[in-house]
């Protein structure tokens, strides 16, 4: 059955009010958990250092391309991520299947996502009983091990993120999705320099920024370079319809290759800021870089309790850390919340409760993936690493290399000089033949390498 057929009459579509805004939600969007918890895990799981520097190549030939293609496609459709692909593409093509991978890898996210997020409303109230300020490892291990293999509390505080991501969507792209993260990212950020400083002031500090900034490729395997793309797809929000959802709100004005090169340089700061506050510390008491997705749990809790006022920082931190995972979930919410609106012409409120009840149903799978679930397996994985993989590793990278294809081989250079340039308006004419030249070949072809390779088909 085909999806081809027209969109319902389209409704009233709201914009970002300033550009302010749009940098505050696009980074918002980007900067979140993956910052803060998967960028030190998968960096301290890695290699460190070497690790680091495959990401970055990643960042600048494949993840900004695909940002800046995601988000000049939405704003010319003005629409949600597949009814774009269906009035940009030439008639009778399946290139809508793009926009519907997005969605679904959005969705699939959210499953898992929310439930990192749980962790951290849960951590909130640890830290006001002041049980986890420890520096000894067991204290803080066993504090994560009892949270995560207690069912009931899994999905109370899951089903307590969603109802807050929820009421932020309700609110809609202005007061909301906008007005939400222009208030609290300088916040966070704050607070993660903060944490930073101490991290540093630590005995064996110095270890652990060896471990970040000198590189020792040896440490790389194939699946790195796979492990390092699929972070800056996650990171960075693209390959998903979120780019393109954002992008459909962007002002007519909006300087879109500006906007995604100073989200993916503010983006990979805040993560060098997370590896600066967490790497001293997994050193310094004692904890291995490679603890995987616990890392963030354990190390920080150490890092407060060796400061003055450590107990009420800690709060706050966790306070502003589920304020981060917050802006990265409205941006996921949004893709299937917009689809559902103008696809079938339901009211924001109808879509978001839809939307939000349906990530609770499938991610209560992720959410119970270390208790009533952990002997369920597929693929030899459990639920919340089957949807984290199946994401970083398959959904996204596919999305983003059929979106330069897209951009490069068949929408073609005039309509990106004229969609980029805001219709000769911006004398960019030299950064957008450099992006045109590596989303024509470039992307693809590395993309392309990565995943097979990655996936065992060549090696």
């Amino acid at each position: 059955m085909s999806v081809q057929s027209s969109e319902k009459a389209p409704i009233n579509r709201a914009k970002f009010a300033t550009n302010l805004g749009v940098l505050a939600a696009t980074l918002g969007s980007a900067v979140g958990l993956g910052n803060i918890w998967k960028f030190p895990y998968l960096t301290g799981s890695n290699g460190g250092a070497a690790f680091l520097l495959v990401y970055i190549v990643c960042i600048l030939l494949i993840g900004i391309p695909v940002m800046v293609s995601e988000l000049v496609l939405g704003r010319a459709a003005r629409s949600n991520a597949i009814a774009t692909m269906q009035k940009l593409a030439p008639a009778k093509q399946p290139w809508w299947l793009i926009g519907a991978a997005g969605v679904l890898a959005a969705f699939m996210i959210m499953a898992f996502y929310s439930e990192v997020a749980a962790w951290v409303f849960a951590y909130i109230i640890k830290a006001i009983q002041g049980g986890i300020l420890s520096t000894d490892p067991n204290v803080t291990k066993a504090a994560f091990g009892d949270l995560v293999s207690n069912p009931v509390q899994s999905l109370i505080w899951q089903w307590i993120d969603l109802a807050v991501v929820g009421f932020i969507i309700l609110l809609g792209v202005n007061k909301g999705i906008e007005g939400a993260t222009k208030k609290l990212m300088p916040v966070l950020l704050f607070l993660l320099i903060l944490v930073g400083i101490r991290s540093l002031t630590l005995p064996g500090a110095g270890q652990g920024l060896a471990f970040l900034f000198q590189p020792d490729f040896s440490k790389l395997t194939a699946a790195s370079f796979l492990v390092a793309m699929g972070l800056a797809f996650f990171k960075l929000s693209v390959g998903m319809g979120t780019m393109i959802t954002y992008g459909s709100y962007f002002r007519d004005d909006q300087d879109i290759p500006g906007t995604a090169v100073r989200v993916a340089f503010s983006d990979l700061a805040v993560s060098l800021l997370a590896g600066i506050a967490i790497f001293p510390a997994v050193f310094a008491f004692g904890y291995k870089p490679d603890a995987g997705a616990s890392l963030l749990f354990l190390t920080i809790p150490s890092v407060f309790a060796s400061m003055p006022l450590g107990g009420f920082f800690m709060v706050i931190f966790f306070i502003l850390t589920a304020i981060a995972s917050i802006g990265a979930q409205i941006s996921l919410v949004e893709v299937p919340v917009a689809f559902l609106q103008e696809k079938f012409q339901f009211s924001r409120q109808k879509a978001s409760i839809i939307t939000v009840v349906g990530i609770a149903i499938v991610g209560s799978l992720a959410a119970l993936s270390n208790s009533s679930l952990a002997s369920a397996h597929v693929f030899g994985m459990t639920f919340f690493d089957l949807f984290d993989y199946a994401t970083s590793n398959i959904l996204l990278p596919l999305g983003g290399l059929f979106i330069a294809i897209f951009v490069g081989w068949v929408w073609g250079y005039k309509k990106l000089n004229d969609a980029l340039s805001n219709h000769g308006t911006l004398s960019n004419q030299i950064i957008i033949k450099v992006l045109y030249g590596t989303l024509l070949v470039v992307t693809p072809i590395l993309v392309a390498i990565v995943m097979l390779n990655g996936l065992k088909i060549i090696k």
